[in-house]
């Protein structure tokens, strides 16, 4: 168990919590949200000691270990991928350190007898000798080969690095288990794998996440960081979602019953104040008036863009046609001889492993690569506009925002055109003047978004769109691209956001593709698309061998 009580923190002026108390118990798994800056990671942070608020404590119970996904990449370079696991757990790392070292010893004392034998009697305790097995079992899960285990963390990409710490966090079944965002950089297969583990995780977590799909899988509870303060609710995101909706509304119908009966009893003072045989009911009317009270409603720190894609025309007949079209990256073939007919109102989501390979096609679709061999053509009526998921690019000219977004806005608007549109898009006032070269993730994608949105195209093409945006923005998106009437082919990570958009599923596997018109979760438990894939990897190994 961990307890905050009456914490307080503040940056300047800006308060962030002001005496928050809660108590997170075992287990329960509690999703933390609130809108980008309301605070979520700082409070991980204090949970975990590396932050100290400006007043009040955190306490755990005695002999209890914390554990916290890391998200520096770097810090243990030099040790081994098992290593780095283990180290999850310091007292055990630390004993397993102590043992091997005497045992190393070429002369043996009485008294490295008697040490080892406590060191030995600790490590039992600890569960050391499963240590090795237990850490497979997390490294499997995840999506770490065998073959990388025992080389050190440097020689990693940085997405097996950070599966590695997420590994790291998970071991030796820690008492408070504090995690932020830890399906970043996973694949749909260790998504799942790590929410079942979690679901039988028997001790307390506290998760930082914007996969939706993800918190409502794994959460008990869920935690509202909102107006500096921290409310919990029993239930997952969905439910904290209806109920605060619900509480919203309750709230503004209580404020408008007393609106209009504040308004009635005005007009009758006001009507019979003058009047002698009325002067006695105007009076205590007037008293009742004094005793209304207008709950005012807090401004809630959430904000959500105004995301609305308007197509220009609608598309023809043919959409898009793709014929045998091959690419190689860096001497390995990531599109082989690939074949696809987009239809008239097609939602497909490219799903699957191979993530360069979307990029890939969704790069030559765009216009920024050739394909090696192979064609592709739009229709006639088709315009297209392009997300990409790394777009720094478009960002590195010194301008501001407003300017940023002339670029793309029509010929004939002007300032107060972009401003209008900026601010619908939550950069409002001075932020509207912000220089590109200071925008966070987020801002970026919003940005894009915003480019996107004045194309009035009829097709849309978006690689990983949900990328550093928080719930609130990745809510918007998600509405937009629902309600938007023509093509979308798209790629996302977000289960939620996939299996609410898409209406069919491409995987491009190194076989060849599957291609499915079925809702996401259909696609997922199909026999028939399990089948497939198999025998797609199973001949695509026979003919590497």
């Amino acid at each position: 168990m961990i307890t905050a009580s009456n914490v307080t923190l503040a940056y300047g002026k800006r308060v962030l919590f002001k005496d928050v108390t809660i108590k997170f118990t075992p287990g329960n798994c509690y999703g933390l949200i609130g809108a980008n800056g309301a605070g979520k990671s700082t409070f991980l942070k204090i949970l975990s000691g590396e932050i100290t608020p400006d007043k009040g404590e955190i306490t755990i119970g005695s002999r209890e270990r914390i554990a916290m996904l890391r998200q520096d990449q770097f810090a243990f370079d030099e040790e081994t991928v098992f290593n780095t696991v283990i180290m999850g757990h310091k007292r055990l790392y630390d004993v397993m350190v102590a043992r091997e070292t005497i045992y190393s010893k070429g002369d043996f004392s009485e008294q490295d007898g008697i040490r080892s034998a406590e060191l030995e009697s600790d490590f039992a305790e600890m569960n050391g000798y499963e240590a090795e097995s237990e850490a497979a079992v997390l490294l499997n899960g995840l999506g770490i080969p065998e073959e990388l285990r025992h080389k050190r963390m440097k020689e990693l990409e940085g997405g097996d690095k950070v599966r590695v710490l997420l590994a790291q966090a998970l071991f030796g079944s820690p008492d408070v288990l504090l995690l932020d965002e830890p399906t970043n950089n996973l694949d749909l297969k260790s998504i799942a794998w790590l929410e079942d583990f979690l679901f039988r995780f028997p001790n307390t977590v506290i998760v930082v996440s914007h996969d939706r799909h993800f918190l409502n899988q794994v959460c008990t509870h869920t935690a509202d960081i909102d107006f500096g303060m921290i409310k919990v609710y029993v239930g997952n995101y969905d439910f904290w979602y209806h109920a605060s909706q619900l509480t919203l509304r309750q709230k503004q119908n209580e404020n408008r019953k007393v609106s209009e009966k504040a308004e009635e009893l005005k007009a009758f003072i006001q009507r019979f104040s003058s009047n002698a045989s009325k002067a006695k009911q105007a009076t205590s009317r007037k008293k009742l008036l004094d005793k209304l009270t207008i709950e005012e409603m807090p401004v809630s720190s959430r904000k959500y863009p105004h995301v609305m894609f308007k197509p220009e025309r609608a598309c023809g007949d043919i959409i898009l046609e793709m014929q045998g079209l091959t690419k190689e990256i860096d001497g390995v073939k990531v599109l082989d001889n690939l074949d696809l007919i987009v239809n008239k109102n097609d939602k497909i989501a490219f799903v699957g492993g191979n993530t360069l390979a979307r990029t890939t096609l969704f790069q030559i679709l765009a216009g920024e690569l050739e394909p090696d061999s192979g064609s592709f053509r739009w229709g006639v009526t088709i315009t297209h506009a392009y997300f990409p998921k790394e777009h720094s690019s478009y960002f590195e000219k010194d301008m501001n925002l407003i300017e940023w977004l002339g670029q793309y806005s029509p010929p004939t608007e002007g300032e107060t055109f972009a401003r209008g549109f900026l601010g619908r898009m939550l950069f409002s006032g001075d932020e509207a003047t912000k220089k590109c070269s200071v925008l966070s993730g987020g801002e970026k994608v919003r940005c894009m978004l915003s480019r996107m949105m004045l194309s009035g195209a009829n097709a849309l093409v978006l690689d990983e769109p949900t990328n550093h945006l928080d719930l609130e923005s990745i809510t918007a998106l998600n509405d937009g691209l629902i309600a938007f009437p023509e093509v979308v082919l798209f790629a996302s990570h977000d289960h939620e956001f996939v299996s609410t958009i898409a209406s069919r599923i491409v995987e491009i596997t190194p076989g060849g593709v599957i291609d499915r018109v079925m809702q996401f979760d259909e696609y997922l438990e199909s026999e028939d698309v399990s089948r497939e894939r198999d025998a797609l990897y199973h001949g695509h190994a026979e003919l590497t061998l």
